[in-house]
């Protein structure tokens, strides 16, 4: 995409990247391996953009949610371990073996269907310790030594995922203390029944940067590998210095006059309270950008300039106030989430504005916006 034409792009600064690939890295302990979450276009970065500049900085594991995902990084050239985190319908257990994609034990008796498949597959064995979602109780030794003898699934690991390790609340950091205890405890039982363990799991960023004395093989790092928390609110108990990797870009299509007393957008939801300069910016909802954070909530940087959205935010446009601005014209350049050095369209604030996080705006915006990487 040229920039001279593009009406709206997500720019991945790959320097940052790389920063925080190397000060993630200092944080885990000996021998673990950063596993890049690159679910979702990763986080919106662009999937196989990212991972294949992961790949160039040494990085070798790669967790997705979905098997397509999977294939879409090795058609990409991305090299290493893929992980499936989520279900694969084992009627596909021959793609996983044609791809080289390691596939998540959703339960034991998912287990038994894909072994059943008659495809030797690599598997890493899911286990619930209490968020009660994907993976076989702690609790049930019996069926997790089962899996481990039948003959079709390769274990190459095993993991549980911390359901609430981002609070600092001494009642979440007791639960998530339990959590951990439960895990090892499956792991020593295995052990000692004569198991030969594989590589173990269960930090995601939250884990790693408030329970970093964890000894694992892996840390599957999401959020925090594109530089920002999930909340502007958070605190953690290690506190590396992360830059923001992602921006979201526009530009000013049309500047046009509105007087005092007129209206602006769907609904008439904005009524001039003097005579008035609108930038128009070809994004919308449809980009990623909330509707929520229509006027009174959002705001966008155009040069120096904090602007105001004004109206709502429609599928494809939405309008700024420019009034009190000077030089702004057609073309230029606007960004509306991840400008560096203003907190206000941080991605955490801006998403914190439309009353989410930034794992979901982030996401939101990778269906049809190119990345563009600097």
């Amino acid at each position: 995409m040229s920039l001279k034409t593009g009406r709206a792009w997500i720019e991945v600064n790959i320097e940052n990247l790389r920063h925080n690939v190397e000060v993630l890295k200092k944080v885990m302990q000996p021998g673990c391996e950063l596993m890049a979450v690159v679910k979702a276009q990763a986080y919106g970065h662009g999937a196989v953009l990212t991972a294949s500049h992961l790949n160039k900085m040494g990085v070798r594991a790669f967790a997705v949610a979905t098997i397509d995902e999977g294939i879409a990084l090795r058609k990409g050239g991305v090299c290493g371990e893929i992980l499936i985190l989520g279900y694969t319908e084992v009627s596909r257990a021959s793609e996983l073996k044609e791809y080289d994609l390691l596939q998540t034990l959703v339960s034991f008796e998912y287990a038994e269907a894909l072994n059943h498949q008659g495809i030797a597959v690599k598997v890493h064995i899911k286990i619930d310790t209490g968020m009660h979602r994907l993976g076989i109780a702690c609790g049930e030794l019996s069926a997790v030594r089962k899996v481990f003898f039948m003959e079709n699934l390769n274990i190459c690991g095993m993991f549980t995922h911390l359901c609430c390790s981002d609070s600092r609340h001494p009642d979440d950091v007791a639960f998530t203390r339990g959590q951990i205890d439960n895990f090892y405890n499956m792991a020593d039982s295995l052990r000692d029944s004569g198991i030969i363990l594989p590589k173990l799991h269960i930090q995601s960023s939250y884990g790693l940067l408030n329970y970093p004395d964890l000894a694992c093989d892996y840390v599957r790092v999401g959020i925090a590998l594109y530089g920002v928390l999930s909340s502007p609110a958070d605190d953690t108990v290690v506190k590396p210095d992360l830059r923001p990797v992602l921006s979201l870009k526009s530009r000013v299509v049309l500047i046009r006059n509105v007087e005092a007393g007129e209206n602006v957008g769907y609904g008439r939801h904005f009524t001039a309270g003097r005579d008035t300069r609108i930038a128009i910016l070809p994004i919308g909802y449809g980009d990623g950008f909330p509707r929520n954070l229509s006027d009174p909530k959002g705001s966008v940087l155009i040069d120096q300039y904090v602007v105001p959205v004004v109206g709502r935010i429609c599928m494809d446009q939405l309008a700024v106030d420019i009034t009190d601005t000077d030089g702004v014209s057609v073309g230029d350049i606007v960004t509306l989430a991840g400008a560096e050095g203003y907190d206000k369209l941080s991605v955490p604030v801006v998403a914190d504005s439309s009353g989410s996080i930034s794992n979901e705006l982030l996401c939101r915006m990778g269906a049809r916006l190119p990345v563009i990487a600097r």
